[in-house]
This record gives C-alpha cells, sequence and structure tokens, in this order.
C-alpha cells in the first residue's frame, strides 16, 4: 500500500524547500577542476551521466563560485569522483578561499592541460559543449574525452548536509 502524503505539512516552493528536500537525497561527491589564470576547482554533488552515445556529463555551478570565471571560459574541465577517504579533499574544495591545490592536495597537469587529482577513484578530461542559463547557476554539459577508472575504494557520498561512507 503506498502512503499518502500529508497536504497539511507542504510548503510553497522556496531555497529552503529545496536545500531541505535535496538534503534528503545523497549524491556521488565529485570534485570539478579547470584551468583559468591557475588552476581552479570546486566540489560538486549536481554530478550526472547524460548520454553514453556520445559520453556526456553534466554539473551545476554557481554564477558567484569563485571556478565560474575559469569554467566559463574553458574548452576542457576535469571531473574527479571521489571515494570515502577524500572526506578532507572534498572539504578543501568546497570551502570558499581556500588554497585549494596547495598542499596536501596532490594533482598534476593532464590531457589538455586540465588540472588532475592524484588519488580519486575515477577522473575524465571532457570538452565543454554547452554553458545552459538555470537561474543563478550554470548547467555545464561536457562530453568525455579520455579519462581512468582504475582508483580502489568505496565512494564519498553527501546526505543530510555532510560528507558520509556507504555502509553494508
Amino acid at each position: 500500500m503506498t502512503a499518502i502524503p500529508d497536504l497539511r505539512t507542504a510548503t510553497t516552493a522556496s531555497p529552503d524547500l529545496l536545500r531541505s528536500v535535496f538534503r534528503r537525497h545523497a549524491a556521488g561527491v565529485a570534485v570539478i577542476t579547470a584551468r583559468g589564470a591557475g588552476p581552479v576547482g570546486f566540489t560538486a554533488t549536481s554530478l550526472t551521466s547524460v548520454s553514453a552515445e556520445p559520453p556526456v556529463i553534466s554539473f551545476g555551478i554557481g554564477l558567484g563560485a569563485s571556478s565560474w570565471p575559469a569554467v566559463s571560459e574553458a574548452e576542457h574541465i576535469g571531473v574527479h569522483i571521489l571515494g570515502e577517504h577524500q572526506q578532507d579533499l572534498a572539504a578543501t574544495f568546497a570551502k570558499s578561499g581556500a588554497d585549494r591545490f596547495g598542499e596536501p592536495t596532490r594533482w598534476y597537469d593532464g590531457p589538455e592541460g586540465v588540472p588532475v587529482l592524484d588519488g580519486v577513484l575515477a577522473w575524465m578530461v571532457c570538452r565543454v559543449i554547452a554553458r545552459v542559463p538555470a537561474g543563478d547557476h550554470r548547467l555545464v554539459l561536457a562530453e568525455a574525452v579520455v579519462g581512468d577508472h582504475a582508483g580502489t575504494g568505496r565512494p564519498l557520498v553527501y546526505h543530510q548536509g555532510r560528507f558520509s561512507s556507504l555502509r553494508d
């Protein structure tokens, strides 16, 4: 039997409602990187596989994000899937004003000059194919060019406003 929603507790759509609803939605954690005047990057939980043929992904980025100017101009971006052992890395790339590429972050210049993080579960360098206006964000669509899925471990997830790991 299906539970009937209690419409007495329903509220009008707002930014707070959206945040509250999505706190209940577990999401994988990724770091998106790009090359501007220097390396830039941010933690993303909005990463989505869009198409297998061709291999296209999407993610959202706020127009006020410090990485937006570089992402808005970049021809290629890096997508990194984080493992449960990388909560500190996720927090560093989520923190405003942090030196994201300083110690202890391990990274190198990858294909197309994109910063690639070391020790992640998987990574891809993708060619940006569109930046779609979406309110105070842009939805970025990008086609995978090259990558590696050889990392080991379990994925890092974001749920109820914090980084966590999967349980068996």
